[in-house]
């Protein structure tokens, strides 16, 4: 292992100006950040034991699934964001779940037109889940610990149990009367009292199997087998081939330009690098810079409303349609698109080309770094709270609810009030149009490492957190900034309860915007900061949650 770390060493020390400007590489501190403590300690403890940042990864992917079961799981997907130090690479690996082999544009229409529930609850809902495959290829590619060591941590705590905290009673008070007889057991047992664990017996069987035999049981073994007979018994679509032909995929980030910063961001089929590339490219065009006044508020809800609207239109799976990707990210089209901002006015969505047919606050993120300079950040999602509220039956495996997120029928949004265009539609094995937005971000002294679950939402948190960056703002603050929103539709601007002052919201207001504050906050924003010439480290979880940030040598 020494020899493996001077050999990346030497390395870096020979790369570009950026890698050699990390300073002393020997000094790098460890951190681990993410939506619950158990999960960052077991982040710490795989990296103590010899790991680097994708075997915490790995690890941390699979004790959330067990400790956060309203936000991710084995029964959903996500997206990695991974740098490697020996080659300084970053990669993208998708996990996104796909639509069924018997799915189809019409899957959750009505008679009347209406769209089913179907498509949010029970196992109808359900996408064919990426998180296994993704983890292994993760494990298999770029880990250095055996696949048995990184999966034992979640086998642990499904059979110890965890005490419910205040954001996992919220959620399940919200999706309780969704949960089926298997998931009601584990999640809402009737004599639950307070400080009582959730004890998973069955995921913890599940994971012991596939601990020793790899996610091949999850897709073509006893597990697959289990989950394809109590989807179909429950009245759902899925078969054994949608589980054998699932396939984790390998993608090449974005790379974005804002001012100072450098942006690294996840590609289609998640939308939020082309969204964030686009609201920076345009943004990029005026010298206001970003305060906390209605001025500079207009200004990004202006760029966000344009940027969201072309995702309704253009974006999808780019494996089943031709995303114009180019023609979104040239400067001329930006500055196209922004020539008709009006600092005194709103624009009117209205006014703005509409999709040919329309269309999870809960998702989880967090974000690693390692003492070699290897670094992750991953954001991972069964969609809404508790997903689909429907567990295969003797497996403990609670499954998404993703299907959500492809567009369903014309004029209707979807349960986070996004549209879509015949570009998101339903088709068999196609993967669903998302919004998380796993980020690196650097400038010539900073590096940082950030996400944050929030649905439709995501995107825009995470543009106020680059903005942020790019005015010095150290990760504590950004991640505990307030937030506002624009989604192009609904046209308005949502906004965190105390988010914007009454000044700001009658001047906003003055000039043709519609106003939605949530009475609420929304976001559970983690992130790292490598300070590059000093080699500091900060790492910091958002006070919005329960999460925890670890620093440690």
């Amino acid at each position: 292992m020494r020899q493996h770390i001077l050999l990346a060493l030497i390395f870096l020390m020979m790369g570009n100006a950026q890698a050699a400007d990390h300073g002393n590489e020997q000094n790098i501190k460890a951190a681990v950040v993410t939506a619950h403590p158990l999960a960052s300690q077991v982040g710490k403890e795989i990296i103590a034991a010899g790991g680097n940042a994708f075997d915490a990864a790995v690890a941390v992917s699979l004790a959330l699934a067990v400790v956060e079961p309203y936000g991710s799981g084995l029964g959903g997907g996500g997206f990695w964001l991974l740098h490697s130090a020996a080659d300084q690479q970053d990669v993208m690996i998708d996990g996104r779940e796909v639509a069924p082999l018997a799915a189809h544009p019409n899957l959750y229409r009505n008679a009347d037109g209406s769209i089913s529930s179907d498509s949010v609850n029970g196992p109808r809902a359900a996408g064919i889940p990426g998180m296994l495959a993704a983890l292994e290829l993760i494990s298999q590619r770029y880990g250095r610990l055996p696949w048995q060591q990184v999966v034992l941590p979640a086998v642990t705590l499904a059979e110890e149990g965890f005490i419910p905290h205040a954001r996992y009673l919220k959620y399940l008070k919200m999706r309780r009367q969704v949960l089926n007889p298997a998931a009601a057991r584990i999640f809402a047992p009737k004599a639950m009292q307070a400080k009582d664990k959730i004890v998973q017996h069955d995921l913890a069987a599940t994971l012991s199997r596939i601990a020793d035999l790899g996610a091949d049981d999850f897709y073509r073994g006893e597990t697959a087998q289990r989950l394809v007979a109590a989807v179909k018994a429950a009245g759902g679509i899925w078969q054994l081939d949608d589980l054998k032909q699932y396939q984790a995929l390998v993608r090449k980030p974005l790379q974005a330009e804002y001012k100072n910063l450098q942006l690294v961001l996840p590609p289609l089929p998640t939308s939020g690098g082309l969204v964030m590339s686009q609201i920076l490219a345009m943004l990029e065009q005026e010298v206001i810079p970003l305060r906390h006044d209605a001025e500079s508020i207009h200004l990004v809800v202006e760029a966000m409303r344009r940027a969201y609207r072309d995702r309704a239109i253009y974006m999808g799976d780019p494996a089943f349609i031709q995303v114009p990707i180019q023609k979104l990210l040239a400067a001329d089209y930006a500055k196209a698109k922004f020539s008709d901002f009006n600092p005194e006015r709103a624009s009117l969505s209205s006014d703005l080309e509409k999709p040919a047919t329309a269309k999870g606050e809960d998702t989880t993120h967090f974000s690693i770094l390692d003492r070699e300079g290897n670094y992750v950040a991953a954001t991972l999602s069964i969609n809404y709270p508790f997903g689909s509220g429907f567990v295969a039956e003797g497996t403990g495996v609670l499954l998404n609810d993703e299907m959500d997120d492809f567009a369903l029928a014309p004029n209707q949004a979807n349960v986070w009030g996004l549209v879509g265009g015949v570009a998101n539609e339903i088709q068999p094995g196609k993967r669903m149009l998302s919004s998380m937005t796993p980020l690196f971000i650097r400038d010539q002294n900073r590096l940082l490492i950030i996400g944050t679950p929030g649905g439709s939402r995501i995107i825009s948190m995470l543009t106020l957190a680059a903005l942020r960056f790019s005015q010095g703002l150290p990760v504590a603050d950004i991640v505990a900034a307030r937030r506002f929103h624009h989604q192009y539709l609904p046209d308005e601007i949502q906004f965190e309860l105390g988010a914007l002052s009454t000044l700001e919201q009658n001047k906003l207001a003055a000039k043709g915007h519609k106003l939605n504050e949530l009475k609420r906050s929304y976001g559970d924003m983690h992130g790292i900061e490598w300070i590059l010439p000093s080699g500091k480290v900060k790492a910091a979880a958002d006070p919005r949650g329960h999460g925890s940030a670890l620093v440690f040598d």
